[in-house]
């Protein structure tokens, strides 16, 4: 995935390949405006492409950054504010798609109401806890919360079968940890110790909120605790969490019976309405065995408090100010050093979009799509495959079969733009005007049994996992698909006529189509075949080139240091570090047959090779605290938005010709350590 926020609508303004849009050159354009001619390209160019803007919009303090991840969705934050607000105010039909989002809206701004119920409308839940009176009892409860969204012990799931995926298969993965990752229970450096000894007096004030005097819930915290940090040693760390054979593990339930007989799956199982299932893939079979011992180590007492805490902190934000507000403080402040919260319509909206996005935005794109746009970027898309069907052809490194058989997934790609072809039905989903967790709690069991439905039904490989109003996009590796959200390409506020192809191949292009359709042929992405399924389709000789150029790749961003010790993690950043670069050149290449490339006219002083380098940078535009630099290194696959720019460019012969980049400075890197794959 690209970037991850909530989106925007301005789609008319960005699609404008073949025309001529730079008639009038010295009119202001808002890629110079963000310029700070005081620093060299060669030096840092990010920060020459970007800081300007960087000088002038300082993070506000309700945010752990600001950039274009911000500034796009702002926009789209008040479209669907004034729908929201309509809906709420409206009596619309009983069980009509405009009752269940206006309900649920109006449930998360009631806060008089909120505050009065305060926990208690999670009452019956910590009831069904404090009640467990045997092992089972206690594993029925963990499953049943389970569908409620509630990651206790494990996380079960439904997906595509990785090596058929015209099956679904029922998954079991690791999961039941209360911090991000399992390498916060171990690391040493300062900055993890604090958040540990943090999230330790978090645990308890939480215990507390629920009723505990302190000395109890101190005591429980320390066994609470104690039990995650024995589940996070038998978890994979985030980089092994990528191997896709190692984390596809196929077994009959009799066999995980083995690996965990104190847990009766086939009961675990019908308890929350999964039958006439015999195989399951298990993610990390280590884990599981770690489970049996964890399981039998500690007392029923100590499990009781282990749920109530993972209850409580799953639902913390959908309940009165004393939880949201302690919620805030360890996860906002404590690990992403967000000074204050946002404003608790945004919040709202937030949860609307997360518990019933589709919902909303099939309002959305009835109020604010057409059909006409979206062709529009299905051409686009069409254009960059063109360009990268043309790429692998020529390249040096790879023999012919496998590229007949890459060429051959490339054109079977499916291409889902704008908005789907086909909404679900959410006619089961009941929502209520009177409780906030209630309906959070309804919507994760709506998903949850809507999956458990289709075990042993067809694939259904026109659904979509992202709303039209999403600020981002994916590929699947299990559909072989690009999906590209409706208000994924849209620059916030700026005119028409100063969007050029340079821009719209390099912003659009490279950065989300190119590098979407590039994770098809990432180092996961290649071991699926066109149809979606785990099969080896690379000569042995082909892959081991490819191995070692990825691991010049994964050489480059581990010698990256972002903050005092923390560097890169160049092994589990490489499926996103190799589609930033495979998304660059693929676009530069597309962007080479349009009329601006060969007219070779300036707009405001800059070629149309330099202002398509500037483009993709404004496509990572922002900056981030500190603590949330932090926690990106050590939970996520993406590497920090500055390095998505800095990185792949330097690798790239074209951008050093664009501006000029030198032996010696910091930008340039000797041709041997340049990467070259795509």
């Amino acid at each position: 995935m690209k970037k991850i926020v909530s989106a925007c609508v301005m789609f008319s303004l960005i699609f404008l390949c073949g025309t001529n849009l730079f008639s009038q050159t010295n009119t202001p354009d808002f890629l110079s405006k963000c310029i700070d001619k005081s620093v060299d390209p060669g030096t840092n160019f990010f920060k020459y492409a970007t800081g300007t803007w960087m000088k002038n919009n300082p993070i506000p303090a309700s945010e752990k950054g600001w950039g274009i991840w911000n500034l796009v969705p702002e926009e789209t934050y008040a479209k669907i504010k004034s729908i929201l607000a309509e809906l709420e105010k409206t009596e619309s039909a009983k069980g009509s798609n405009k009752q269940k989002v206006g309900d649920f809206y109006f449930s998360g701004m009631d806060t008089v109401t909120i505050e009065k119920q305060g926990a208690s409308d999670l009452k019956n839940e910590l009831d069904k806890i404090s009640s467990i009176e045997t092992g089972k009892d206690f594993l029925l409860t963990a499953a049943l919360l389970q569908t409620y969204g509630v990651g206790a012990l494990c996380n079960l799931f439904i997906d595509q079968d990785a090596m058929n995926s015209d099956k679904y298969a029922l998954y079991i993965w690791q999961g039941g940890l209360g911090l991000p990752e399992r390498d916060y229970y171990f690391k040493t450096d300062k900055r993890t110790q604090n958040i540990k000894s943090e999230y330790t007096k978090h645990v308890a004030r939480m215990l507390m909120l629920i009723g505990e005097d302190s000395v109890t819930a101190n005591k429980n915290t320390e066994t609470i605790y104690k039990i995650e940090k024995l589940l996070a040693d038998s978890s994979r760390k985030l980089e092994d969490l990528r191997d896709p054979y190692a984390n596809y593990n196929k077994m009959t339930i009799a066999q995980l019976q083995q690996i965990t007989p104190s847990v009766n799956w086939n009961e675990v199982f019908a308890a929350v309405g999964i039958k006439g299932t015999d195989t399951i893939i298990v993610g990390q079979p280590e884990f599981f065995k770690q489970i049996e011992i964890v399981v039998n180590q500690f007392p029923l007492s100590a499990w009781k408090e282990y749920l109530k805490w993972h209850l409580i902190n799953s639902f913390a934000d959908r309940l009165s100010s004393s939880f949201v507000n302690e919620r805030f403080f360890f996860r906002g402040t404590v690990m992403s050093g967000v000074k204050e919260q946002r404003p608790r319509w945004k919040r709202v909206q937030d949860a609307v979009e997360g518990s019933i996005g589709e919902l909303l935005g099939q309002i959305y794109v009835e109020k604010y799509y057409s059909p006409k746009t979206k062709q529009r970027y299905v051409t686009l898309v069409d254009n960059m495959i063109d360009a990268y069907r043309e790429r692998i052809k020529k390249l040096d490194w790879m023999s012919d079969v496998t590229k007949e058989k890459a060429i051959f997934k490339l054109n079977s790609i499916t291409k889902k733009v704008g908005y789907p072809d086909k909404w679900k039905d959410f006619s089961k989903l009941s929502v209520e005007r009177n409780s906030y967790v209630r309906n959070t709690i309804n919507a994760n069991l709506f998903w949850f049994n809507r999956d458990v439905e289709k075990l042993g039904k067809p694939v259904d490989r026109s659904e979509w996992s992202m709303t039209p109003q999403t600020y981002n996009a994916y590929y699947n590796p299990s559909n072989n698909e690009i999906v590209l959200p409706a208000a994924m390409f849209i620059i916030p506020g700026v005119p028409d006529s100063l969007v050029d192809d340079a821009v719209v191949y390099s912003y659009a292009g490279a950065s989300t189509i190119g590098h979407e359709m590039t994770h098809g042929f990432d180092d996961q992405g290649r071991q699926y075949d066109a149809k979606g399924n785990l099969s080896d389709w690379w000569t042995k000789e082909d892959a081991e080139k490819f191995n070692a150029k990825t691991q010049v790749m994964v050489d480059q961003f581990n010698d990256y240091v972002v903050l005092d010790s923390l560097h890169v993690n160049g092994k589990a950043t490489l499926g996103e570090n190799i589609a930033d670069l495979g998304g660059l050149v693929i676009g530069f290449d597309a962007f080479k047959k349009t009329q601006q490339y060969k007219e070779g006219k300036l707009i405001n002083g800059f070629t149309p090779e330099q202002r398509f380098w500037l483009g993709y940078t404004f496509s990572w535009l922002g900056h981030k605290r500190d603590e949330a630099l932090a926690q990106q290194i050590m939970t996520d696959v993406h590497s920090p938005e500055y390095l998505r720019v800095n990185g792949p460019l330097s690798d790239i012969p074209e951008f050093y010709k664009a501006f000029g980049i030198k032996e010696g400075q910091p930008m340039y890197r000797p041709e041997n350590k340049r990467v070259k794959i795509w």
